[in-house]
């Protein structure tokens, strides 16, 4: 595996147009920094557009969001640029963004969607 390293990650509204995402969600975008694939842990950039929203899910394994630019609401709140989101197994959750964000998100395990 290549060594990753990502410089000025707090500056990331400025240069994230230069990372190649691809689709995630719709109006949500994902750029992978690693993942095992079906079982283990993922670490990822994801930048919703505004009004983007990711449907219910459950987390099985600790999830860990950096805001890195803008904002994103859940139950618990609105979190802003500089706030980190641990959310433990177990808990579930909408993510909305009303303007628009980018977060660093690692995932232990692969969440479950809701229908």
């Amino acid at each position: 595996m290549k060594i990753l390293t990502l410089k000025n990650l707090l500056n990331i509204a400025a240069w994230h147009d230069d990372l190649p995402w691809e689709p995630f969600r719709p109006g949500v975008d994902i750029y992978r920094f690693y993942q095992d694939g079906e079982q283990g842990a993922t670490a990822a950039l994801l930048r919703y557009q505004p009004g983007a929203v990711v449907p219910k899910h459950e987390h099985v394994g600790f999830e860990h969001i950096f805001v890195l630019s803008g904002s994103q609401s859940d139950r618990n709140g609105k979190h802003q640029t500089g706030t980190l989101v641990i959310n433990p197994p177990g808990t579930s959750h909408t993510v909305t963004s009303e303007t628009g964000c980018i977060v660093l998100a690692i995932w232990e395990k692969p969440v479950v969607l809701w229908s």
